[in-house]
Formats: structure tokens, sequence, C-alpha cells
């Protein structure tokens, strides 16, 4: 028997018009879909993707334990425990398509599955999503990056404390899923004297928008992002 081939496939940050084509045609043709979490049908990365594609209640849908730790022990244990579980369908013969929100290649935990389902012998492919930072531009009618300038990706969670430092860097900063450390980036920020706005839950129901360090709160959803630009 044929194994079966793994799609890693990026959702977009929330408004299903935004999955592309080839998304979708992935997610029709896979036999399982696979999605992080316990309860993989209330997860944002399967009702983005139902609201493109409303019959996918009809298909069968695992859920994958990916823990959000930091713990390198624990994490390789609970990544390699996910490979397997995608194994044993690929194993069946059955093509899984693993749905992650934006963009596969950026911050995603899918990958550190794909890098093992690979290294086993198995065929895997990945599905680029529109970046979080990308639609967010977007939905502030602005641009990252323009000319000359640098854009860097930053994740708000891990560089809380040196966030002096990263604001240093020149050209736009993309500060992603800055979570309980929202206050703290904040206050760096306004110390800074740069301009930055905040979207909350981009492309979903319950989007908020900062037009303004000053406004962005002490505590801020997990779907946080911030674009932080010098003045001038």
């Amino acid at each position: 028997m044929n194994k079966g081939r793994l799609y890693g496939i990026g959702v977009g940050p929330g408004d299903p018009e935004l999955m592309t084509l080839k998304a979708l045609r992935y997610i029709k043709e896979s036999d399982v879909i696979a999605v992080p979490g316990d309860n993989p049908r209330e997860t944002v990365a399967y009702k983005i993707a139902e609201g493109a594609y409303p019959e996918l209640g009809e298909k069968k849908v695992i859920g994958v334990d990916m823990p959000m730790i930091k713990d390198e022990e624990e994490l390789n244990q609970a990544h390699d425990a996910a490979a397997l579980v995608i194994e044993k369908i690929l194993d069946e013969g059955k093509n899984v398509a693993f749905l992650t929100l934006g963009d596969v290649c950026v911050y995603s935990t899918y990958l550190y599955v794909h890098k093992r389902v690979l290294a086993h012998g198995y065929e895997a492919e990945i599905t680029s999503g529109i970046p979080s930072f990308c639609a967010t531009a977007a939905r502030l009618n602005m641009s990252l990056v323009e000319r000359d300038e640098p854009l860097h990706v930053i994740p708000g969670t891990y560089n809380a404390e040196s966030m002096d430092k990263v604001l240093e860097l020149p050209g736009t900063k993309v500060l992603m899923k800055g979570g309980k450390k929202m206050a703290s980036i904040r206050d760096s920020v306004i110390e800074s004297g740069q301009e930055a706005v905040m979207i909350e839950n981009c492309g979903m129901e319950n989007e908020v928008l900062h037009l303004s360090a000053d406004d962005i709160p002490d505590d801020a959803s997990y779907f946080s992002l911030m674009i932080v630009k010098e003045r001038g």
C-alpha cells in the first residue's frame, strides 16, 4: 500500500476569504484533517477553514497535542508523539491536511512535525497562507516597508525583557504574540518615541484595532500583533 501524503496548510489570519485556492483544494482532497488541540472543531484554524469550506464537518478531524510550553525535553516528546499520530494515518494510505493559522513558515508549531515526518521517509508539503502581519498592514491601510527599509519579525513573548534593544533596530518591527507581557512591551514602545498600531484577532468577528501605542491595553488576546515604526 502506498503511503499517504502530509500537507501543512496555512489557513491565513482569520478571514476565510483570505484562504488560498491551493489550501482549499488540498483540504478537499485530504482524507483526514489534523488540527492542534484537544477540541479540533472548536479551534480558530478549523473554523476559518470551515468558513471557506462548509463541508469540512463531513471529514474525519483529529486533534493533535501541541503544548504551548518552553521546556525543550517536553516539547521534543510532544512533537515526536504528534508525528507518530500523523504517520499512523499516512501508513494507511490516507492524506492528512494539518491546519495552522497564518503562514506555516512563520512561528508555526506544525513545522516540528513536518521535519520529523520528512526525516522518517514520508512525503510532506507546505502550503503557504497569508501571514498575519501582512493582513494586519492591509487591514490598517498601511505599508510594512518601503524603499530600503528592513523588516523585523519578533515574537514578543520571548523578547519582552530585551525590548529596548529590539526597538533600536532600524525600519519596521512586527511584534507577534505579546500576550501577557503586552503592558511591558507597550511601555517600552512609548518610551522609545516610535509610532505603533496593534490589532487583536485580525479578520475575526472579535477583531479590535488600536491605532496608537497609548490605546494598547495591559492585557491583549494571544492573537495580537503590533507594528512599530520610526516617526517621520
